[in-house]
């Protein structure tokens, strides 16, 4: 038997309420009759274009249910572009009526806008023009919708009256037919109602473009599971609507002599749109996203129940919670950030779709991704590319950052880069003086996006949904913290990522940005440990962390990844300054006790001799930066703050300068030994690796003596 429950039900009523979801009692269409007894399996489903109780949202979207239009675009597996047009082609009517449907429709809109500007009425009309425009949305259908729903987390892009008006869009639709949708269930599961579930909500928990969802308890384990159900129709409405905006958007190109190819812009959205729609995958992306990401902190992935889902009917389990841009937490928002970038730089498998709709905070304070219909892929050398793009563009490489465009595929290897550099310069420039952590992501995208349109740059098929994962997050943080940035939380995690990554590509990157004609460039390296320090990993991701009050914190992190297999490539970079810079230190002594014997004796009056050259003055100079991040970094302070070196170049005083510096930083010996404390604290990798270092760093020292002693005797 099975139990609809109503909507008083302890099982159901405190949920709908915890979701923000409309009630059954207050979703706007007729309630439909309890089906105590389930139809005849594989009955066909009633026809839509027949039935008193078709819902708005179907009846003037542009579905179609008639001419066997229906029967031949609905049941696709893919996207099939080729099979689509040709279903259309011979449908020109339909296509016109479809087209005519669409431009007069906003058409109306845009006019009664111009209307309004030229009375000086735009800001009275302001809200009310918003209504309309989400009316018109909707009554276009889900391709549409879908297209809303992309721009509708974006407050900073969007005004406040659509934001709030779109934002309806990603769960408040009119739902369809309960009885329609259990039907299907029917269908698409193989079993009636009542040997799959003993309860089930009598109305969809929430409805969407796409489909709408139940919750019920499944019959053979007694869990509360979601049961989400496609729209019947959905997909053909939509193959239709791409093919006329695949004409409009080749018109377009055409028209504005645009390098982007729009078309193949939109066959990539249209291409994770039906994946979207096939609830199998969907099932097979959230068990993969779970297995990667469902062990984060503070991270909750629902379980997919494959083996019960179907094309058109998904079980998965349910989950309690609020939607992440009402509960305001901003600690979420670091999660979900830390989460997409470990989507999108260690993984390459990212969620594409993160709007409010898809992000909730759980009832025990965790971020639950939802919906996993759109999800991408992020090659390798893409992730590569990216890091470096990001790298450029804090340290001003903009040269290198060109190039990193075209590997990024943003331009043709054909490109005039000089002009383009001198144009991403200009984009970047005031942006980066302000310092990464005021960065908006933003701003910076759509001042990027004029350039792009001024010279034509390509829009790869990846880029908008790698730009909108993490958009989406700046977008919701800023509803309530408008002084949040994005990439000011996730520069430090990039920082860490290239300071500890083996791949070839970036310690590449890594080599050049540290080293500028063979000169080390420490402000570089105390750049990058000062925002990765400030990366919140997993086991720093902790809820109202207490802050630490051991003052050797700073120095703890820096020797926990750079003494592991992941900082190898870090701590070779040190272990060679740190020996040519006592490599230098022993020169400018020897420097310094000759000419100060040589004073004192009478017979060497004007004797002058120097052991160092400039290369040795800079190695010096490195070293005493070196003591002087450690001395900081031991005392939590900024390890990159402002230090007045002077150009010493080839002055004869260089070398005594440099070396009363660094014996002065010798001298501060206390603030830099208790660093020794921390070495029982470190992982036992971490501590072989460190009781290592001195022979490591004496092999070092004793090539560069020897080195240097061969060359003067036969130089």
């Amino acid at each position: 038997m099975l139990l609809l429950l109503p909507p008083s039900s302890s099982l159901f009523a405190s949920r709908f309420k915890a979701h923000g979801f409309p009630t059954p009692g207050r979703l706007d269409r007729q309630r439909m009759p309890l089906l105590h007894t389930p139809r005849r399996r594989g009955s066909r489903l009633p026809a839509l274009a027949s039935s008193d109780d078709v819902d708005a949202f179907t009846k003037y979207s542009g579905y179609l249910f008639e001419g066997g239009v229906s029967s031949e675009a609905e049941f696709l597996d893919a996207y099939d572009l080729p099979l689509i047009t040709s279903i259309y082609r011979r449908k020109p009517f339909l296509v016109l009526r479809r087209f005519l449907q669409i431009s007069t429709t906003f058409g109306r809109w845009v006019t009664v806008r111009y209307l309004d500007s030229v009375s000086d009425r735009s800001d009275e009309m302001f809200k009310t023009r918003a209504a309309e425009l989400r009316a018109i949305l909707l009554e276009l259908g889900p391709a549409f919708v879908k297209i809303a729903q992309a721009v509708s987390s974006r407050p900073d892009v969007i005004p406040p009256a659509y934001l709030e008006e779109l934002s309806l869009l990603q769960d408040r639709i009119t739902p369809f037919s309960t009885e329609i949708a259990f039907n299907m269930i029917e269908k698409e599961l193989g079993q009636p109602i009542d040997i799959l579930f003993s309860e089930i909500s009598p109305e969809p928990i929430a409805a969407a473009s796409l489909g709408q969802v139940y919750q019920a308890r499944l019959r053979s384990s007694r869990k509360v599971v979601a049961v989400k159900v496609q729209r019947p129709g959905v997909q053909a409405a939509i193959s239709l609507d791409i093919f006329i905006l695949r004409y409009i958007a080749g018109f377009v190109r055409r028209a504005a002599r645009l390098n982007t190819d729009l078309q193949a812009v939109l066959d990539e959205w249209a291409s994770s749109l039906f994946r979207e729609m096939d609830y199998r995958a969907e099932a097979m992306n959230g068990l993969k996203f779970r297995k990667l990401y469902g062990g984060l902190q503070d991270v909750f992935v629902p379980e997919m129940y494959l083996e019960q889902s179907s094309r058109r009917v998904l079980i998965m389990e349910w989950v309690d919670g609020n939607k992440l841009s009402e509960v305001k937490d901003i600690y979420l928002i670091e999660v979900g950030v830390y989460c997409s970038l470990s989507q999108l730089l260690d993984y390459g498998f990212y969620h594409a779709d993160p709007h409010p709709g898809n992000l909730l905070r759980t009832s025990d304070g965790k971020l639950a991704y939802l919906d996993f219909g759109m999800m991408g892929e992020f090659r390798q050398e893409l992730r590569d590319g990216f890091i470096q793009a990001c790298l450029h563009m804090v340290n001003r490489d903009f040269d290198a950052l060109s190039n990193d465009f075209i590997t990024l595929g943003l331009l043709p290897p054909t490109a005039q880069k000089d002009e383009v550099t001198k144009a991403l310069t200009g984009v970047f420039q005031n942006a980066v003086n302000k310092g990464v952590r005021n960065i908006s992501f933003g701003d910076l995208s759509g001042n990027l996006g004029r350039t792009m349109y001024k010279f034509k740059f390509q829009i790869p098929s990846y880029f908008s949904l790698v730009i909108r994962s993490l958009a989406v997050l700046e977008g919701i943080a800023i509803s309530f913290d408008p002084n949040y940035k994005v990439l000011s939380s996730s520069y430090p995690w990039i920082a860490r990522k290239v300071l500890t990554d083996s791949s070839p590509q970036l310690q590449s990157t890594l080599q050049t940005l540290l080293y500028k004609e063979g000169v080390f460039r420490i402000d570089r390296l105390e750049s990058l440990l000062t925002e990765s320090l400030r990366a919140k990993t997993e086991q720093s991701l902790v809820r109202k962390e207490v802050e630490d009050s051991d003052s050797n914190k700073a120095i703890k992190q820096v020797l926990s990844f750079t003494l592991t297999e992941k900082g190898a490539f870090v701590k070779e970079i040190l272990l060679q300054e740190f020996a040519k810079g006592i490599d230098a230190l022993g020169l400018a002594t020897l420097e310094t006790l000759t000419s100060a014997a040589a004073a004192r004796l009478p017979f060497t009056i004007g004797y002058s001799s120097s052991f160092m050259d400039i290369e040795d003055i800079a190695n010096l100079r490195t070293l005493n930066r070196l003591l002087l991040l450690l001395s900081r970094l031991q005392k939590n302070e900024n390890p990159n703050s402002e230090v007045n070196y002077a150009n010493s170049g080839e002055n004869k005083n260089a070398s005594v300068e440099e070396l009363s510096l660094v014996l002065y930083q010798m001298t501060s010996a206390q603030d830099i030994l208790p660093i020794l404390s921390v070495i029982p604290e470190l992982p036992s990798e971490s501590q072989q690796q460190l009781v290592r270092l001195p022979a490591d760093l004496a092999g070092r020292l004793l090539s560069r003596v020897v080195a240097r002693s061969i060359r003067r005797i036969f130089v």
